[in-house]
């Protein structure tokens, strides 16, 4: 079943009722604030005038009231604290750790690669785990993050899935400066918890182009996608999905770029 707008465990992200409901409590705890400025003020000073100007008598009779309104100060102030105070759900972060078996198929090359950052949207490119419980709207998980975005855990999975294969003369990040033969630039179009066959799904969706670093000739390029369904609906399987998703897409991207360039050297060999 597809769970409802705004069910437990959710926080919609880009929903106009959410920035309703943002902007109302937002002025909900101005009105507090300034009510308790003012409490606090009648509070400290009740009855200054009228003791000012009536005699003894008088101040006998706004003694009873003075106290009284300190007293209704002192428990608005209270409801006050209890207003404008809050308290943080405790997060947990989620790490997966992705381990990739080497194809015996994949090429054996002599050429180096340069692995660009990843591109994504603002809304993919952070440590929030996003959920699509209906199509056209995204959520996050309350009280769970990725320990990395989904960016630097896909660079980082292919990375490591390169390097531990023993297939490529060398393979780096852009940054280290590595006179690369390729390089490979990817884009997360998608990572996210999808609803759309009744329960969560962790969906992954890459686009791969591999250039030829001298002249920046795209050689290849394909999307890759995966979606595994999770065992149950609790944040803690749904992480488990996206483990298992991201150890399925990444030999996929490793091999297919091994095999990409191999065959590209082959068609323009060197000089």
């Amino acid at each position: 079943m597809r769970p409802a707008t705004g069910i437990a465990g959710m926080e919609p992200m880009m929903h106009a009722r959410a920035a309703t409901a943002a902007g109302g409590t937002h002025m909900e705890g101005m009105e507090a604030t300034t009510a308790c400025r003012r409490v606090r003020h009648a509070a400290s000073e009740p009855g200054r005038t009228a003791g000012t100007r009536a005699g003894s008598r008088r101040r006998e009779r706004v003694r009873p009231l003075r106290t009284a309104l300190a007293m209704a100060g002192a428990l608005l102030l209270a409801g006050c604290s209890l207003l404008t105070g809050s308290q943080r759900d405790p997060v947990t972060i989620y790490a997966p750790q992705v381990q990739v078996q080497t194809d015996p198929a994949w090429p054996q090359v002599d050429w180096q690669l340069a692995v660009s950052k990843p591109s994504a949207s603002r809304l993919i490119d952070s440590p929030r785990i996003g959920v699509r419980p209906v199509p056209g709207e995204l959520q996050v998980y309350r009280g769970a993050v990725w320990a990395q975005p989904p960016t630097d855990l896909l660079e980082g999975a292919v990375l490591r899935a390169l390097e531990d294969s023993g297939k490529i003369a060398a393979v780096g990040r852009v940054a280290t400066g590595l006179r690369a033969d390729y390089r490979l630039a990817m884009d997360v179009r998608r990572f996210e918890a999808d609803y759309a066959g009744g329960g969560p799904a962790a969906t992954i969706e890459v686009a791969a182009k591999l250039l030829h670093n001298t002249d920046q000739r795209v050689v290849a390029s394909r999307t890759f996608r995966q979606a595994l369904p999770a065992a149950a609906t609790d944040i803690a399987s749904v992480a488990a999905a996206f483990e298992q998703a991201l150890g399925a897409i990444t030999p996929e991207i490793a091999g297919w770029t091994l095999a990409q360039g191999q065959a590209d050297t082959r068609r323009h060999p060197p000089p």
